[in-house]
């Protein structure tokens, strides 16, 4: 299992929808940290179209009940923190994800180069480790701790 890397050279994240939602919406304690180096400018958050279209969707759920303008203010909030791959339909050559709708993150964090794929999803972090992926995949709380205790170098 590959051990993910923390420090100076962690720059590029793709955060799924789930810990987005813990961020900006939750203001989950175990993913506040995230947040704050978002803020700090210490990680760099990518979207895309794909992957801002389901926030979009999910936002809207009844279930969330949040108003239009709280969940433009969600969007706008992390769009702020983010930046976004035009590339939206390259090839990227990656193992399938058990749940096809989760695809669209590993491909766009393998097109940008990210570090970590932030995820709360089983499919997803059963994915991580080895060298099937060439970014490390992270659950919120795995990740914050890594920010908070950088690992010193080998």
């Amino acid at each position: 299992m590959s051990t993910p890397s923390a420090g100076p050279d962690v720059r590029s994240v793709v955060l799924d929808t789930n810990v987005v939602l813990d961020l900006f919406v939750y203001d989950d304690a175990f993913a506040r940290p995230l947040k704050e180096a978002l803020l700090a400018g210490a990680l760099t958050a990518w979207v895309d179209r794909h992957t801002l279209r389901e926030l979009e969707l999910v936002l809207a759920y009844r279930s969330f009940a949040l108003t239009a303008e709280a969940q433009q203010a969600v969007r706008e909030r992390y769009g702020a923190l983010t930046r976004c791959s035009e590339a939206g339909d390259a090839v990227v050559e990656l193992p399938a994800c058990r749940d096809r709708d989760d695809q669209k993150f590993l491909v766009l964090a393998a097109r940008v180069g990210a570090a970590w794929l932030v995820s709360k999803d089983k499919r997803v972090l059963s994915m991580g480790g080895g060298r099937r992926l060439p970014f490390d995949v992270l659950t919120p709380r795995r990740a914050s701790l890594l920010l908070e205790s950088p690992v010193s170098p080998s």
